[in-house]
């Protein structure tokens, strides 16, 4: 085996897999990508995200250094997450992502139905 056997748990290519794979993880990547953002700006673009969740996801992505936190000191405080440079490479990742679903995500949807119906 090689160190990036994915069967290995200290194999990058699964720390990316398992880091990406979280529900919200792509999402808030994405709603950074194009510059800081406040937290409730991030609330209020990402549909059915709780603002606890939300905070969950920040603070893994910066434990990751993907995500950077900027508090300023001023009245009202105001805080802002942006993408360091080792987290916009995930971008680019990300809209292949979002292509390939666009392109297949119908066909997915129809498998998942036709499978539903079997199972029914």
């Amino acid at each position: 085996m090689t160190p990036d056997d994915v069967f290995l748990a200290d194999c990058p290519g699964r720390l990316a897999v398992d880091l990406i794979a979280d529900k919200w993880t792509v999402v808030v990547l994405y709603g950074l990508s194009e510059g800081p953002v406040r937290h409730g700006e991030l609330v209020g673009m990402i549909g059915g995200i709780s603002r606890k969740v939300l905070t969950q996801t920040l603070r893994r992505l910066e434990s990751h250094g993907l995500v950077v936190r900027r508090a300023y000191a001023e009245a009202p405080p105001r805080v802002e997450y942006e993408l360091t440079p080792l987290g916009a490479t995930l971008i680019e990742p990300i809209h292949m992502l979002t292509e390939w679903a666009r392109e297949h995500g119908d066909a997915v949807m129809r498998h998942v139905q036709s499978a539903d119906v079997q199972r029914a």
